[in-house]
């Protein structure tokens, strides 16, 4: 028996969990409260893509006469192939049957639907991709060939990392999802309910707990909470997460409360550890919950107690989750793109909340974003040490909303110090502070990519935005990761209020610059949703939106509205992302900007080397006296030699340095050589920090001219070979 199940609905990704239950149960543990937690997600995928359930497809798609697209007609004819393969595709997906790569890569293993039509467009990034990556690839079109069946024949609701979504998209009012749960269950619900089932007769818990992170997650997760109301009574079940955060903070439809008996708002641990408290009758205060209370729907936040510290609420646990199950796939032919589909990746969080919190499109209203608290670099790499032992898995996603530049540092310098080897990646601002030196350190400790929003690559609505960058800032940022060899993808955004058709044509020329300059290698265009907990959404007229007002109900994020500029900008989005597909695969670069579109576009106003010019700029060498000087390097090969010169005879250090991929040397007066090899010891991660200015003064302390010596051709080029300055 345990005191909580804790589940995430289906779905959200093949190759990882969500972290959301792993950080609930990691704080649970902190207070002896037992939790069993699981992913129904990735298991009814196991469930759904297997010989024995297809074969059960493909007769009720026959009997029912639904398969009515060619597509769908080839598949059927197809069938046996199918079944033939399908498990041991998943087996290799999952990384246990890496030798179907050589058959996989073949023409005429897999049989090919609609899916594969895209292949003659694609059949030149084969060649940078090595054969597991393309079996990856192949594999992945012929999985979407099978969801296509499912949505066409079975059940139209059906998404790899989604389920019914648009039932949980801006609904707010709860009939259309009212109508659905009280319709019969669909071919996937009872899969997923009857894991379900299996689940709660093992576990018995008293509190059952759904995260729904995402509108997709929705839908399973009321049918799921009314199965458990209609068939074990006794249990009380709460629902939180991204969703309820964000959607259902105004929520007043009472049969919302036929499903579920909480329903708790931002940070999860404090609320829960309440309702726990409050289910098995050790309190009766409840925190940023709802309820139902005397037939109406009610807010209860009566308790005093203050939120948990970061410090406090204990490392992820990943304990129950079935993590050598889970599906890696791939599906394009672009390194950074796939990091969020292919691998498996502890998740963490540097810091709670946003340390730059004015983005005027995000919600920075909500505790998620508002309330800025970093973790301690000590205490952060303690918990990578811990889901190590714990997992086996050495790669990390840290999910923060913009991870702060100063405790990346401090993280990498703490990584290095402990001499760990791990594989990280995460979400920043691209922001001034990542220089070149810093952008190095990160790479040295395990950091492979960032992502980032450059959002509108527009001067004026990047400060309309309040954003805190310049187009000009953003590349020099992103020339400094890729020369540090750190992968960068951008968050792009058009129909920005009062953004113009001008404005949206030179933002793509200056994408397509970035791109062909290859410091940034991949992107994702958004269109701009007006939300209401951003400062648009709360104070619309200050940026000439006028917002349509409806009851709501149920859920309220989203809003629909009209833009002072008339313009709909819906019709530049297949332009954008055909020509954004084309640039991340290196590709387009010379074509007109309007031969994307199928629409009449304005010629850009943008230099076609102003991105160029942006990376011209001087470095400056002025150096803050309080910048950390470490050094990432060995230990050099000293040769002592005498220099003789008319007459006059001195000493000299020859120092080689030896990097993983090359060599070098150079030579110096004996007395300055020696006084650099003592630093460079002193500077290692494993020291405490030396900064510029006590460099400087220990220098001045016996020779003259530091500012000679440091900017010398010398030491500038220690600097390319693991001397950094932070």
């Amino acid at each position: 028996m345990k005191d909580l199940l804790l589940i995430t609905p289906p779905f959200t990704q093949l190759n990882t969990p969500y972290p959301a239950t792993a950080y609930i149960k990691g704080f649970l543990n902190t207070k002896g409260v037992s939790s069993f937690q699981s992913d129904l997600g990735i298991e009814v995928i196991l469930a759904l893509f297997n010989k024995n359930t297809f074969q059960k497809i493909f007769e009720m798609a026959f009997a029912s006469e639904t398969i009515v697209s060619e597509n769908g007609q080839r598949m059927y004819a197809l069938r046996e192939d199918y079944l033939k393969t399908l498990d041991s595709v998943l087996l290799f997906l999952q990384g246990k049957n890496d030798t179907l790569a050589r058959q996989l890569c073949s023409d005429d293993f897999l049989p090919q639907a609609s899916r594969f039509q895209q292949l003659d467009d694609l059949e030149w990034a084969f060649g940078t991709m090595g054969m597991q990556d393309r079996a990856k690839h192949l594999a992945t079109l012929y999985l979407e060939d099978l969801s296509d069946f499912i949505v066409e024949c079975i059940d139209p609701n059906f998404g790899f990392s989604r389920y019914a979504e648009r039932l949980g998209r801006s609904a707010n009012s709860f009939d259309e999802l009212y109508e659905h749960l009280n319709a019969n269950p669909t071919f996937i619900d009872e899969l997923t309910l009857n894991l379900l089932e299996g689940q709660v007769k093992t576990t018995r818990p008293k509190l059952v707990c759904f995260s729904v992170p995402f509108p997709g997650n929705l839908y399973s997760a009321f049918r799921c909470a009314q199965f458990i109301k209609a068939n074990y009574p006794d249990i009380k079940i709460a629902m939180g997460g991204g969703f309820p955060n964000t959607e259902l903070r105004s929520i007043t439809d009472v049969r919302v409360f036929e499903f579920v008996d909480f329903i708790s708002l931002d940070d999860g641990e404090l609320p829960l550890e309440l309702i726990h408290d409050y289910v098995v009758g050790k309190g009766k205060e409840l925190k940023r919950t709802f309820i139902l209370e005397d037939g109406g729907v009610v807010y209860k936040n009566m308790s005093s107690r203050v939120d948990y510290k970061q410090q406090e609420i204990g490392t992820p646990d990943y304990a129950d989750l079935k993590l050598d199950t889970y599906i890696s796939v791939i599906e394009i032919a672009n390194p950074m793109h796939s990091l969020w589909s292919d691998g498996r990746w502890n998740k963490l969080t540097m810091a709670h909340g946003c340390y730059w919190g004015k983005c005027t499109f995000c919600d920075i209203s909500l505790d998620y974003i508002k309330i800025y608290e970093p973790v301690a670099a000590r205490l952060l790499v303690d918990r990578i040490e811990t889901l190590i032992a714990q997992t086996g898995e050495t790669g990390f996603h840290f999910v923060d909303e913009a991870a702060p530049p100063s405790l990346m540092k401090a993280l990498s310098l703490e990584i290095l110090k402990r001499k760990l080897t791990i594989t990280w990646w995460t979400n920043i601002r691209f922001e001034k502070n990542f220089t070149r030196d810093l952008c190095y350190l990160l790479k040295a400790s395990g950091c492979i990519a960032v992502s980032g929003g450059l959002e509108v690559a527009s001067d004026r609505l990047l400060k309309l935005i309040d954003k805190g960058v310049t187009v000009e800032q953003v590349a020099q940022v992103t020339r400094n990761f890729t020369e540090a060899n750190i992968m960068v993808h951008s968050y792009l955004m058009y129909g920005y209020p009062t953004q113009t058709v001008q404005e949206t044509v030179d933002s793509l020329e200056m994408v397509r610059q970035l791109f062909e300059l290859g410091i940034i290698q991949s992107g994702f265009w958004h269109q701009f949703a007006l939300t209401a907990h951003s400062p648009v959404g709360l104070y619309p007229e200050e940026y000439g939106v006028l917002p349509t007002i409806k009851e709501i109900t149920f859920a309220n994020n989203d809003i629909d509205f009209t833009d002072r500029t008339g313009i709909d900008h819906s019709q530049f989005s297949f332009g954008l992302k055909k020509s954004l597909f084309n640039f991340m695969h290196g590709i387009g670069f010379d074509m007109a900007l309007q031969d994307w579109f199928d629409i009449k576009i304005p010629k850009t106003t943008i230099k076609p080397d102003y991105i160029y010019q942006c990376l011209q700029q001087e470095i400056s060498f002025s150096t803050k006296p309080t910048a950390k000087v470490v050094w990432l390097g060995t230990s050099p090969t000293v040769i002592e030699r005498i220099k003789t010169k008319k007459g006059t005879t001195w000493q000299q250090l020859e120092l080689q340095f030896h990097t993983k991929t090359d060599a070098y040397q150079f030579t110096t007066d004996k007395e300055n050589g020696q006084w650099l090899l003592d630093i460079l010891k002193k500077a290692t991660p494993d020291k405490k920090a030396l900064t510029f200015k006590q460099v400087q003064t220990d220098f001045e302390n016996d020779f003259e001219d530091f500012e000679l010596f440091w900017y010398s051709k010398s030491v500038r080029g220690l600097r390319e070979h693991g001397l950094l300055v932070l």
